[in-house]
């Protein structure tokens, strides 16, 4: 596995995805909005409806911590 690019805006599910993701002991490069990223270019990345965080691995896009889940559950990860 990649590693896992967390788009944060420091609200509570990206805390979440955080915490998930170091339990996991998987390296993490956290992006955090207005220090790395501006809203303006998450939306163009993710679209209007995107919700934060968004997740990837390498260069494939899971989606939000609902889709993490999923993910890491389908591939036998949790």
């Amino acid at each position: 596995m990649g590693p896992i690019v967390l788009y944060s805006n420091g609200n509570q599910e990206c805390e979440r995805a955080k915490t998930l993701l170091e339990t996991l002991k998987v390296q993490i490069q956290e992006y955090k909005l207005g220090n790395h990223f501006t809203e303006r270019s998450f939306v163009s990345e993710f679209g209007e409806e995107a919700e934060y965080p968004q997740v990837a691995i390498g260069y494939k896009h899971i989606g939000g911590l609902k889709d993490t889940l999923h993910y890491f559950q389908e591939n036998n990860l949790l």
